[in-house]
C-alpha cells in the first residue's frame, strides 16, 4: 500500500511539472494581448479562487472523518503570516519571470527557472549549512549551462528577459525555504490560497497604477489566463502539496524539475520554437546540474 502511495505521488509531481511546463508558452503568448503585472494578477487571482472549493471539500471530508481540527487564534495568525511572507516572495519571483518572458524564449525561460533546485541549498549554505559536493558540481555545471544558454557565439552579455528570469530563480529559492519552514505548522492548501490573492492583488494594484488593463485585452488572452491560473497556479500547486505528503524530498524536487524539461518540449510542440545547437547543449548542462544536486552523498568512512 504505501508502494502505492508512493506512486501515486510521484505521478502527481510529474503531473504539476508537465502543468507548469506548457505555462510557460502560456505566459509568453498571452503577453501579446495584455501587459506582465495585469497578467501575473488575474492569474494568481484565478489560482486563489481555484483553490477556495478544495478547502471546502477538504473540511468537509475532514468532518466526516472526524479528523477536522479548528484553526485556534494563534494557528490562525501563523497562517496568515506564512500567507503573506510565501505571497510577497511569490510576487516578486512571478512578476520578474513575467517581465522576462517579454523577451526570452519560454524553453529558455523554464531552464533558466530550474536554477532554484540548486539555489535552495546554496542558501542553505548560506545559513550555515552543509552543502554535498555533489551540489558544488551542479552549480559549476549550472553555469556552464547558462553560458551556453544565454550568451551567443559572438560573445554578447546576457539579454534583458534572461536576466530577470535569473533573478526570479533566485526568489523562487526563497519561496522554497520560506514554504519549507511555515509548511509543517500550517495548512498547505490554505497556504497556497492566500499567497495566490496576496500577489494578485499586489500586481492587480500595481497594474491599474503602471499600465493599462482593458477588457478586450483580457477577453483575447482568456485562454493562456485560465490555464496559467487554473491549471498551472491551482490544480498543479495542489498536486504538489499532496504529490509532497507522499514522497521523499529528493525525489519530489527531482521530479518537479522536470518542469524545465517539459518548458522546451512545449515550446516546439506549441510556439514551434526550435533550439539552436549551443541552446540544446545549454538545457543539457541545466537538466544535468538539477540532476546532480538531487543526488545525496555519503562520506565514505575511512
Amino acid at each position: 500500500m504505501e508502494k502505492k502511495n508512493t506512486l501515486i505521488g510521484n505521478l502527481m509531481l510529474l503531473i504539476a511539472a508537465f502543468v507548469w511546463g506548457c505555462a510557460f508558452v502560456a505566459q509568453s503568448s498571452g503577453m501579446e494581448y495584455v501587459e506582465p503585472l495585469t497578467f501575473n494578477g488575474i492569474r494568481m487571482l484565478l489560482g486563489g479562487v481555484t483553490l477556495l472549493p478544495v478547502i471546502y471539500a477538504k473540511d468537509r471530508m475532514e468532518k466526516k472523518k472526524g479528523t477536522y481540527v479548528a484553526l485556534t487564534a494563534e494557528s490562525r495568525k501563523t497562517q496568515w503570516l506564512a500567507g503573506l511572507l510565501c505571497g510577497l516572495a511569490l510576487t516578486v519571483a512571478s512578476t520578474l519571470q513575467q517581465f522576462g518572458l517579454v523577451e526570452a524564449s519560454p524553453g529558455k525561460a523554464g531552464f533558466l527557472t530550474a536554477l532554484y533546485i540548486v539555489l535552495v541549498p546554496i542558501c542553505r549554505f548560506l545559513f550555515g549549512n552543509k552543502v554535498s559536493p555533489t551540489v558544488w558540481g551542479g552549480v559549476v555545471l549550472a553555469v556552464g549551462g547558462i553560458y551556453f544558454l544565454c550568451i551567443t557565439e559572438d560573445g554578447s552579455s546576457f539579454g534583458r528577459g534572461e536576466l530577470l528570469v535569473l533573478l526570479c530563480a533566485v526568489f523562487f529559492a526563497c519561496h522554497i525555504l520560506l514554504v519549507d519552514k511555515f509548511s509543517p505548522k500550517v495548512d498547505g492548501v490554505r497556504l497556497s490560497c492566500t499567497q495566490f490573492f496576496v500577489t494578485g492583488a499586489i500586481c492587480t494594484l500595481a497594474a491599474f497604477l503602471f499600465e493599462t488593463p482593458n477588457l478586450e485585452g483580457l477577453m483575447a488572452a482568456k485562454v493562456e489566463l485560465l490555464y496559467a491560473g487554473i491549471a498551472s497556479s491551482g490544480i498543479a500547486y495542489t498536486l504538489q502539496i499532496l504529490g509532497q505528503q507522499r514522497t521523499k524530498p529528493t525525489v519530489a524536487s527531482l521530479l518537479m524539475s522536470f518542469e524545465s524539461v517539459f518548458a522546451v518540449l512545449a515550446a516546439i510542440v506549441i510556439a514551434g520554437e526550435l533550439p539552436t545547437g549551443r541552446e540544446i547543449l545549454g538545457c543539457v548542462l541545466m537538466f544535468a546540474a538539477v540532476i546532480l544536486a538531487q543526488v545525496e552523498w555519503k562520506k565514505k568512512s575511512a
